[in-house]
């Protein structure tokens, strides 16, 4: 089903880290955006023309009701990619599309203890859940990023132990050693205490790092349930938006062993 597009107006944007541009969207479009409750809420923008439309996913930071605005998070490397170009020379006035939201994870209360793991694609969705967690709820957090000058705040009133983790520069921009399977998020969450009772995980980032690394870990070795984990790819190292969904199509095929 294709969800209703919306367009609006950029009001200001940020740097909240050298590599990490918000850009604040709002004007009368905001009022046509309906929010759908989760966490992980995310949209597709919108760039080019509509005859040709090259779409970026992107989560929602935050969603300011009161203000009528919209925080989007992009990360920024130099002339790296459309949609963090597009962010980093954006400046009020400027009109953005989106389609959406979509979304399907929000931290359930029930659960004895939460697992947040990503990189810094999956740092809305992690900060946001945080924020919906609550007091006295107990968190494992671990989000690996380029060095110390990435790191951004995290507020929550749980009980969360936060690990950031430095590979020593961007996602893209690391060697082999630095990446996939040998990602350092990988080894910091296996190396994690596991905690009594049943964790509710979320596990985001790039994709081999999480499907290949992270998830055969999370849900054969140490057992978590399908519906207790939202353990998923947000981008492919080394592919563009186009070419990931092409190899996460690939890979659901051979999973159904097609």
């Amino acid at each position: 089903m294709t969800r209703p597009t919306v367009t609006l107006t950029v009001l200001r944007t940020e740097y909240v880290t050298p590599h990490l541009v918000r850009v604040h969207l709002g004007g009368p479009g905001f009022d046509e955006f309906v929010p759908n409750g989760h966490t992980d809420a995310y949209v597709k923008l919108v760039f080019g023309s509509d005859a040709e439309p090259v779409l970026r996913t992107y989560t929602v930071r935050r969603i300011d009701d009161g203000n009528r605005e919209i925080a989007i998070d992009f990360v920024v490397h130099g002339d790296e990619g459309i949609a963090g170009r597009w962010a980093a020379a954006a400046s009020a006035g400027d009109e953005l599309r989106l389609r959406g939201p979509g979304g399907a994870y929000a931290p359930r209360t029930e659960a004895d203890w939460h697992l947040l793991a990503g990189d810094e694609s999956a740092v809305p969705a992690i900060a946001t859940a945080l924020e919906a967690l609550p007091a006295g709820a107990r968190a494992q957090v671990f989000v690996e990023v380029a060095g110390p000058d990435d790191e951004v705040e995290l507020r929550t009133t749980a009980d969360a132990a936060v690990t950031w983790i430095h590979r020593g520069g961007g996602a893209n921009e690391v060697g082999d050693d630095r990446a996939g399977d040998n990602a350092p998020l990988i080894a910091a969450v296996r190396a994690a205490d596991w905690w009594p009772g049943q964790p509710h995980v979320f596990v985001h980032g790039e994709a081999h790092t999480v499907m290949h690394g992270l998830r055969p870990y999370l849900r054969k070795e140490r057992g978590v349930p399908a519906e207790w984990a939202s353990i998923s790819g947000y981008w492919r190292r080394g592919r563009t938006e186009e070419g990931f969904r092409v190899w996460k199509s690939a890979l659901a095929d051979a999973e159904r062993g097609r």
